[in-house]
């Protein structure tokens, strides 16, 4: 049975840093781009980041470049989004998406299936 299960989301400062996990379960991570989303209340979601199955693309929403960082690990079949330099405007519910088809970007999710997402307040 497929499943996405994100963690490691939580409070912290303006700033600060928070590393989410998304553990994946009856697919291999390798074989799909996988990527993060998120949703803020009262705002449509939106692509943060996707890494390709090769891992060796990587996209970023333009408001978090040079601040996150997706990373896979094939082993553990696992796909991490590193953030650092987090700001107020960051907090939301993220996501983590298996991505199995979309329209002219990774952003654009066709065919895919979402975890149950993971809360991320920065807040002084």
């Amino acid at each position: 049975q497929l499943q996405l299960v994100e963690s490691g989301g939580g409070l912290v400062q303006p700033g600060g840093s928070l590393r989410l996990s998304c553990r994946a379960s009856g697919f291999t991570v390798n074989e799909y781009t996988i990527g993060w989303f998120r949703q803020a209340p009262g705002k449509e979601r939106e692509g943060v980041s996707c890494i390709s199955p090769s891992g060796g693309i990587t996209n970023y929403a333009g408001f978090v470049k040079g601040r996150f960082t997706i990373s896979r690990d094939n082993a553990k079949n696992t796909v991490f989004l590193q953030m650092n330099s987090l700001k107020p405007e960051d907090t939301a519910v993220y996501y983590c998406v298996q991505i199995r088809t979309y329209g002219s970007s990774c952003f654009q999710p066709g065919s895919s299936s979402w975890g149950q997402g993971t809360q991320v307040t920065v807040s002084s």
